[in-house]
């Protein structure tokens, strides 16, 4: 767990493959530590974090992998469940993956001998995105090229099936907000469903394509971010369907949108992963110009520590940290 200034990261911790995605577990667990989860080509690793910007008493940075689930093909997404929880006995883990073969996967495990997991078959074209109800955790939410979002419970029985009029590329849940889902399509729309008359009460128009990714801010549920071209894009739900305020970023293509989980002000948004490094930056909406830039090697995925403004990027062979202001 080394410093590393050379690329102005914070910390660095290496992984044995390439890392596809890497996540933050958004919930409290019960624990000192967080969890982390991150995918490689054929397998998820779950490990534990700790930093000296929460204990004073680590060093930089403690990681511990906890344990190795096979996958058997390459992870694409991740979302952790609300009922993972490490002060329980026996401790429980449940996340959920999306994979290149158009299915979803359940994992359940007590870190010890019982290691479960379900498949949810249904999408018939890849899927960018999935996410739990964030108070019981009892259905998954799952967005795909198939011009669908799809909500499931834990059997992988579909509950509800929302058909998009492009590719979807983001899907959120908010914890105040339990009743309706977030769904941010490739061809610039965003839409709010009521999940009890499974209807659409609400869109948000970029003006602008291809959108890639969206995020409701944890802290504020009026605000959502997106990155759309090179741009990324902010909405005040209450004063128009048109965003409030948007800037160009990335000179290529931005990539991902996450708000930070403690500050409503804090967001970070990445390039696309290029030949060689990507770009990551974090922007305040008090200032002008990022507050932060940094690069990885071939960067993706992209994830906030659910109590400090610290955000991770996967990338070749590592996952990188940077610790930035509030």
């Amino acid at each position: 767990m080394k410093q590393d200034s050379a690329r102005n990261t914070t910390y660095t911790v290496d992984c044995e493959d390439y890392v596809h995605v890497v996540k933050f577990n958004p919930f409290d667990s019960g624990d000192a530590c967080s969890l982390i989860a991150y995918g490689g080509n054929n397998y998820v690793v779950i490990g534990t974090c700790r930093f000296q910007e929460e204990d004073a008493e680590v060093e930089g940075m403690q990681y511990k992998a906890l344990r190795t689930f096979h996958h058997g093909i390459r992870v694409d997404a991740i979302a952790w469940s609300p009922e993972t929880r490490l002060d329980a006995l026996p401790p429980q883990i449940r996340f959920c993956t999306a994979a290149s073969d158009r299915k979803l996967r359940l994992f359940t495990s007590d870190l010890q001998d019982k290691n479960e997991f379900k498949t949810f078959d249904g999408h018939s074209d890849y899927i960018n995105d999935l996410v739990f109800a964030p108070k019981e955790g009892q259905e998954v939410a799952s967005v795909s090229d198939d011009h669908t979002c799809r909500v499931w419970d834990l059997e992988g029985n579909e509950k509800a099936h929302f058909v998009l009029r492009s590719p979807g590329m983001s899907v959120c849940w908010h914890p105040e907000e339990a009743f309706k889902l977030m769904v941010a399509e490739k061809n610039g729309t965003i839409r709010f469903y009521d999940l009890i008359t499974q209807q659409a009460i609400l869109s948000l128009e970029c003006e602008q394509t291809p959108l890639m990714s969206a995020d409701w801010c944890l802290k504020n549920t009026l605000k959502i971010g997106a990155v759309a071209g090179s741009d990324w894009l902010i909405w005040d739900i209450t004063r128009s369907s048109y965003p409030q305020d948007k800037r160009p970023v990335h000179i290529d293509r931005a990539r991902l949108f996450r708000w930070s989980q403690v500050n409503e002000n804090l967001f970070a948004t990445t390039g696309y992963p290029g030949k060689t490094t990507t770009q990551l930056l974090v922007h305040h909406l008090g200032h002008p110009q990022p507050i932060l830039t940094g690069t990885a090697a071939v960067g993706s995925g992209l994830t906030w520590h659910r109590t400090l403004p610290l955000c991770a990027v996967g990338g070749d062979h590592k996952i990188f940290f940077w610790v930035t202001e509030m």
